[in-house]
C-alpha cells in the first residue's frame, strides 16, 4: 500500500476503514476497506481531516484480499454452490439445492494452519437445504502473497442428494396377518420425503426369510435403488430380517452400529451400488435415530463403511431433546 493526497485518490482503493465520530451519533465506518474512492467522496474525506489516505497499490507476487478470497471460494465450492458478495476479503458459500455437505477435514485443517486466512464450514456430512450457509471464508490481512494462496488449491466439498427409486419390505408375522397396524412405513416414507425420495415398491411379509430374500431380489430387478427393511433386527429367534438380508449375496458391512437409538442397525450393499439397509425398531418411534443420519449419506451415493460406522460412536448418542432441533445439535457429529 500507498499513502497519497486525498485529492489524487480518485480510483483508489482504500486500506483502511476511515471512521466518522460525531457527537451523540453512533460512531461507525464512512468508508470500509476495500472501497473505490469516488470524486464525491473527497469532500466528505477532507471535512474528517484526512488529507492523506492509504490506498492499494498493485505489486506482483501480492495479492488484494478480495482477489485472495476469489481463490478461497473456488477452493470451497462443489457442486450446487454459489458465493456471496466479496466483501473485505470475505466470502460465503451458499447451497443452491438439497443435498449433503462434505468437507475434506484433513485439508481444511491444513489450509487453515497457513496462517492469514480461514476457512469455517459446517460439519461434515450435515444434510441442508437450497439457501442454507455452508462455510464462510475470509483473508486476513489486505495484501497476501500469491504464493501462499497457491499453497491453499487443495480443498473440495459437496454431493447433491438423489431423489432414489426405493423399496420398502415390511416384516413382521403381526402385522402381516393383521393383528396390530403398520406404524412403521409411514414413518419411512416421511423421511425419505424430506428430501425428496419416495417409496415405489412395498410389500408386508410374515418372519419368513425366503420370502424376505426373494423379494429383496425382485425389488432390486425392478429398479430400486435403495431397499429398507423394517421389523425383525433384533435377536429374536423369530427374528429372520438380518439373515435374508445375507442371504441376498449382500456384502454386509456392519450388523449393529454405535448409535443409540439404533444399535440393532444393519447396513448391506447388493450387486455393490444397492444399499439394503435393516431397521431396528427404535425408527419407528424415536424422533431421531441412526436412520437420521445415514439416510441423507446413503441418498447422497456415499458408500459407507464399516469404519465410518464405528466413527458414529462419538457423538452417536442422542439426548432426546425437547424441542428436538436435530440437525443443528451435536447428535452424529463427532466424527
Amino acid at each position: 500500500m500507498k499513502l497519497i493526497r486525498t485529492e489524487d485518490a480518485v480510483g483508489h482503493i482504500l486500506c483502511h476503514d476511515i471512521t466518522q465520530i460525531i457527537k451523540d451519533v453512533t460512531k461507525d465506518a464512512a468508508f470500509r476497506k476495500g472501497h473505490i474512492v469516488r470524486e464525491e467522496d473527497i469532500p466528505l474525506l477532507l471535512s474528517m481531516g484526512k488529507e492523506h489516505l492509504y490506498v492499494w497499490e498493485s505489486k506482483e507476487g501480492m495479492l488484494h484480499e478480495n482477489d485472495a478470497a476469489l481463490i478461497l471460494y473456488k477452493i470451497c465450492v462443489g457442486p450446487h454452490m454459489s458465493p456471496s458478495e466479496i466483501k473485505e476479503g470475505k466470502i460465503e458459500v451458499i447451497a443452491e439445492q438439497d443435498g449433503l455437505l462434505t468437507v475434506d477435514t484433513r485439508r481444511l485443517k491444513e489450509i487453515n494452519a497457513l496462517g492469514e486466512m480461514m476457512i469455517a464450514t459446517r460439519h461434515s456430512h450435515f444434510p441442508v437445504k437450497a439457501g442454507d450457509k455452508l462455510a464462510g471464508t475470509r483473508v486476513i490481512p489486505l495484501v497476501i502473497s500469491a504464493e501462499k494462496m497457491e499453497e491453499a488449491k487443495q480443498i473440495g466439498a459437496g454431493s447433491p442428494l438423489r431423489p432414489l427409486k426405493v423399496g420398502i419390505v415390511t416384516t413382521g408375522s403381526e402385522v402381516y396377518h393383521g393383528r396390530i397396524k403398520d406404524t412403521f412405513t409411514p414413518v419411512l416414507r416421511e423421511k425419505l420425503a424430506e428430501y425428496g425420495a419416495e417409496a415405489l415398491w412395498h410389500k408386508v411379509l410374515p418372519d419368513a426369510s425366503k420370502e424376505i430374500t426373494s423379494t429383496i431380489l425382485e425389488m432390486a430387478d425392478a429398479g430400486a435403488e435403495m431397499i429398507l427393511c423394517t421389523g425383525g433386527m433384533s435377536v429374536d429367534p423369530d427374528d429372520r430380517t438380518p439373515l435374508a438380508i445375507k442371504n441376498t449375496g449382500a456384502e454386509v458391512i456392519s450388523y449393529g452400529a454405535p448409535v443409540l437409538p439404533g444399535a440393532m442397525f444393519l447396513l448391506s450393499y447388493l450387486r455393490e451400488s444397492i444399499p439394503v439397509v435393516g431397521l431396528p425398531g427404535c425408527v419407528m418411534y424415536a424422533k431421531r435415530t441412526i436412520f437420521d443420519l445415514m439416510l441423507p449419506r446413503l441418498l447422497s451415493g456415499l458408500r459407507v463403511s464399516a469404519e465410518e460406522l464405528a466413527a458414529l460412536g462419538h457423538g452417536g448418542l442422542c439426548l432426546g431433546c425437547e424441542p428436538c432441533t436435530y440437525p443443528n445439535c451435536g447428535f452424529g457429529k463427532g466424527i
